[in-house]
């Protein structure tokens, strides 16, 4: 994301990369595809700074996730679309992952130990 114009902050010890132009092309794609961030492991792509700071504390949970899960992590979010499909429910706002990221985010911080490195 550097290379395509984008800017690089590290919060927490998780590497937060938002803007550029990576940021644009997917700020402006279909709602059904893009996205306003998205985490991998300790890394946090957003497509602005304003969007990633109001995504931070759910992004957040998410690394905390990757932590606890480790390589299963992605697996088991995969597995967990999936079974919200097969059941006829959103793949992603049914997903269990999604679901605990958005509960711990809007919890106080000082009820998570991954949110309280934030403050």
């Amino acid at each position: 994301m550097l290379c395509l114009g984008g800017r690089l902050h590290f919060v927490a010890g998780v590497a937060e990369f938002h803007g550029g132009w990576l940021g644009r092309i997917v700020a402006r794609a279909p709602e059904s595809v893009g996205f306003g961030a998205m985490t991998l492991g300790h890394v946090i792509v957003g497509i602005d700074q304003a969007t990633l700071c109001a995504l931070r504390a759910h992004e957040h949970a998410h690394v905390w996730q990757y932590e606890q899960w480790g390589l299963f992590f992605l697996p088991a979010y995969a597995l967990s679309s999936l079974w919200q499909v097969v059941n006829g429910h959103s793949a992603h706002a049914s997903n269990f992952f999604e679901r605990q990221a958005c509960a711990m985010a809007s919890q106080a911080p000082s009820q998570h130990k991954f949110l309280t490195k934030l403050t």
